[in-house]
């Protein structure tokens, strides 16, 4: 192995994290790029400086992990080359391309590991666009970053676990959450239950979370079906249908909606890696072995990139990566402790299948969309449009739709119409998800400035 060997990490969160401290034990110094200004990711988000708010205020059950994970981050700096407040726009041939203010680089890699997490997943629904809607997790950003409600009487809508852990959030910031209302029914719970038990501890804390919001008052309703958001110029209620039938709207001037979490994969798509269809949680995924190799030889992905399996096998995946990384370019890794992280995980996964099942994608909301319901918020495609481009324009994907409506080609590029289309689209043919496709990434994968500074990256 050449002393030179060249890792970057993309992603500072908990996979990020223990990757970096996996290479620079192995006294490596990886390079560390990161799109927020501070490390811990979206679950461990850090507070502003200035901000003096407690660890257990601000991730509750979560604290120690979040210190753990900061710590180790910390410990660290001078280590490791950090590049915060960076983004990378595209992967090609061993290069990263990133821009960090107005300033552009190339970053050549021997080995890369892609740790970018996930995002939201929305479904579209009348009225989503008004002011006053926002995702489960930028409601958590505004809580944890701006110590502030998204509004002073709160409904969070949606399925899983996110779904209360954010209302339990809120709640014990001392903001008022007036209802959740989840899209699945108690019985469909109650089945994945035997799947669920391979974490006690963790189920045991989700069903506390549910406990401390009827204490709190708060109203909590299962299998529902949302069916809009009120408001002209502003949210005013949400309207769904209870379990029962019966239509009922709830007064509030803010919406948490979200539907679990959809795997950034951008990057891994950039890199050419080979994907699979998930079934569990239907969507495309880039096909990794257990120590989070792809395809691309010299490529990884770990945390919530590769699964959405939550921040603790983040941790275990992150490190499950490095080693692997390590082992390609002839490094000695610990054996017993690869053993060990591979067990965990194994029981990461069984745990996240159960949560799949005990919480699935609401599908049939998508497919009673009425058609003037805007699906793609950035270029204005409604329902109507992508269904008329299968049916009348012949469009057999949602590659084919893209082209034909624009829908996805917008600032987010998909990352919150791209799997409701291909639903969408899976749904107007009556052919099974798989065939509907995926988008495929672009670059850039997000906007850039135009007049950007170009540099060759020489480290």
């Amino acid at each position: 192995m050449s002393e030179s060997s060249r890792v970057v990490v993309v992603g500072a969160g908990p996979a990020g994290v223990r990757a970096a401290a996996a290479l620079v034990a192995a006294g490596l110094r990886p390079v560390v790029i990161d799109e927020a200004s501070r490390s811990g990711g979206q679950i461990y988000r850090r507070q502003p400086a200035g901000f003096q708010r407690s660890a257990a205020t601000l991730y509750g059950a979560e604290a120690d992990k979040a210190v753990a994970v900061h710590s180790a981050f910390d410990a660290l700096v001078g280590k490791i080359d950090y590049r915060p407040d960076t983004l990378v726009w595209n992967v090609y041939d061993g290069v990263l391309h990133t821009m960090c203010g107005q300033r552009a680089e190339s970053v050549q890699f021997d080995s890369l590991i892609i740790a970018v997490g996930a995002t939201d997943r929305l479904l579209p629904l009348d009225g989503w666009t008004l002011p006053g809607v926002y995702s489960l997790g930028a409601s958590q950003i505004a809580l944890k970053a701006q110590a502030c409600s998204i509004g002073s009487r709160v409904v969070f809508v949606g399925t899983g676990p996110l779904l209360y852990l954010v209302a339990h959030q809120y709640v014990k910031a001392g903001a008022h959450v007036a209802a959740v209302l989840d899209t699945t029914p108690l019985s469909t719970r109650i089945k994945a239950l035997p799947e669920l038990v391979s974490r006690p501890g963790t189920l045991l804390k989700g069903m506390r979370y549910m406990m401390a919001l009827r204490r709190a008052g708060v109203r909590l309703e299962a299998g529902v079906t949302p069916l809009r958001v009120e408001g002209k110029h502003a949210v005013r209620g949400v309207t769904v249908e209870l379990a029962d039938g019966k239509r009922e709207q709830f007064t509030c001037d803010a919406v948490g909606l979200g539907y679990h979490l959809r795997s950034e994969v951008q990057l891994a798509d950039l890199a050419r890696c080979r994907f699979a269809f998930d079934n569990p949680t239907r969507q495309w995924l880039p096909e990794v072995d257990e120590d989070g190799r792809t395809s691309v030889r010299g490529v990884y992905v770990a945390g919530d990139g590769a699964r959405t399996l939550g921040a603790d096998a983040a941790e275990i995946s992150g490190e499950l990566a490095a080693h692997a990384a390590l082992k390609d370019l002839g490094h000695t890794i610990p054996a017993a402790r690869v053993a060990d992280l591979q067990r965990a995980q194994r029981t990461q996964r069984r745990f996240a299948i159960g949560i799949a099942h005990a919480f699935p994608l609401p599908v049939r909301q998508l497919e009673k969309l009425p058609d003037h319901t805007l699906l793609c918020r950035c270029e204005s495609i409604t329902a109507g449009e992508l269904r008329r481009a299968v049916k009348e324009l012949g469009a057999p994907e949602v590659n084919r739709a893209k082209a034909l409506t624009r829908v996805g080609m917008g600032r987010c590029q998909g990352r919150y119409c791209g799997l409701a289309s291909a639903e969408l689209v899976s749904a107007t043919l009556g052919v099974p998800l798989e065939q509907a496709g995926r988008l495929r990434a672009q670059a850039p994968i997000k906007p850039l400035p135009i007049d950007a500074e170009s540099t060759e990256d020489k480290v």
